[in-house]
């Protein structure tokens, strides 16, 4: 029996979540909150992965597999014209403790 996910700290939860090409695709990929706190922490704020991994309470490994499939997620939308949906995940607030850490999972809007 595989351990239970840890629960992922995130910073935010992005008020726009749908970005689309203009010109419009029926594809989709969809980023889980916690990949999008991953690309905001390496790429935007431009932290070392162990101190994001820290401040987002998981091992570096971990970080390391969240960046790598949100940057693929991304980069395939903006190559092949497709719609990014932001939604999912098994999260918690940083701030105020709120989160999607218990049996039922994120499944979109502002939680």
């Amino acid at each position: 029996m595989p351990r239970r996910k840890k629960c992922r700290r995130v910073g935010f939860i992005p008020s726009n979540q749908l970005f689309y090409p203009q010109n419009h695709s029926e594809e989709e990929v969809t980023l889980q909150i916690e990949e999008v706190e991953a690309i905001r922490l390496s790429d935007l704020e431009q932290m070392e992965q162990n101190e994001a991994a820290e401040m987002m309470n998981i091992s570096r490994g971990t970080f390391q597999r969240i960046i790598k499939s949100a940057r693929q997620k991304v980069a395939d939308a903006l190559i092949n014209g497709k719609t990014i949906h932001i939604g999912g995940g098994h999260f918690e607030l940083a701030e105020g403790g709120q989160g999607m850490c218990r049996r039922r999972r994120f499944r979109g809007g502002r939680g």
